[in-house]
């Protein structure tokens, strides 16, 4: 599951400076610098066809229209996890396997993962958007707790929470209370198969709330967007200190019976090491989706253990 990393720059090449007093004599003891001078050609990077621009409160309307139109969700995917030791350099990768996904505002959430090869119910993750129902038949185990807070098992596994995961697959407006602010930046990427740059125009929209203090204020969100599509390819989402909880990488948008979604998410939650890769096999917006279809049934005699 190799993904390029969040943070993405171009270092700099610093080119050793001789002393200026050596050039001061230079021209003096050879009559001609160019002499002891050369060009070369550096790869132009390649900008997209079209970069729009708009104002930063456009961009803060498109991207509420869009959650606006938002209301629910369905969708079959392709999930691949990896849980990292990186103190350890080490990395387990896990074999990818189908899942259901169900999602409706404001944040309930249902995702019935299916066991590899025989498809049998693996798993089955469900919230309301305050309590998650976690079913887990193989292992006749159930949990249940509370679907924001994060977890605190040793077992990464059991650290998943609807919460963080519906905010990941749908990137929310901008709220009354919140501030933002909006930055145009060209990223330089290396593109290996054609082995030339390429210029990478966004916006960087930084949403923020106001801390205790009076003029404090704490980082929500960071959204990138590509500034060809006006979409979200990015996004960081930070916990109520500030501290970055998750990562997300948007990949190409699709198509999916006229709602342009993204064909893969990347997700990575630095404080829990672990990453999801998910590959969205097909989608539909806005269908009908009553309670009962979030609400997850423990088989009869297994008793639920609390998850903190």
């Amino acid at each position: 599951m190799s993904q390029r990393p969040i943070a993405r720059r171009m270092q700099k090449l610093v080119p050793v400076v001789a002393s200026s007093a050596v050039w001061v004599l230079l021209p003096m003891l050879t009559g001609c610098v160019s002499l002891f001078t050369s060009k070369r050609k550096l790869p132009v990077p390649v900008a997209p066809s079209v970069v729009q621009t708009v104002t930063a409160d456009e961009l803060v309307e498109r991207l509420n229209r869009r959650w606006s139109e938002f209301q629910s969700m369905t969708a079959s995917v392709d999930i691949v996890a990896r849980h990292l030791k990186e103190t350890q350099g080490e990395a387990t990768d896990y074999p990818s396997f189908r899942a259901n996904l169900l999602m409706r505002k404001p944040e309930m959430l249902r995702i019935l993962g299916k066991a590899p090869l025989v498809q049998t119910l693996m798993f089955d993750l469900g919230s309301d958007g305050r309590e998650f129902r976690l079913s887990v038949p193989p292992k006749g185990k159930a949990y249940v707790g509370n679907s924001r807070e994060k977890g605190t098992s040793k077992n990464w596994y059991e650290n998943l929470r609807p919460g963080f995961l519906f905010r990941a697959f749908v990137v929310r407006g901008v709220a009354p209370d919140e501030y933002y602010t909006v930055i145009a930046e060209t990223l330089t990427e290396e593109d290996a198969a054609k082995r030339h740059l390429l210029a990478r125009p966004e916006y960087v929209l930084n949403i923020m709330r106001r801390g205790s203090g009076q003029h404090g204020l704490i980082p929500v969100r960071v959204v990138r967007f590509d500034r060809a599509t006006l979409l979200p390819n990015e996004q960081d989402l930070y916990d109520d200190r500030g501290n970055l909880e998750t990562q997300v990488i948007y990949g190409p948008y699709q198509n999916f019976d006229g709602t342009m979604y993204p064909a893969t998410l990347f997700l990575k939650r630095p404080e829990e090491d672990y990453e999801l890769l998910v590959t969205v096999e097909r989608m539909t917006t806005n269908p009908p989706l009553t309670d009962g279809q979030f609400r997850v049934n423990f088989p009869e005699g297994v008793t639920p253990q609390i998850l903190k």
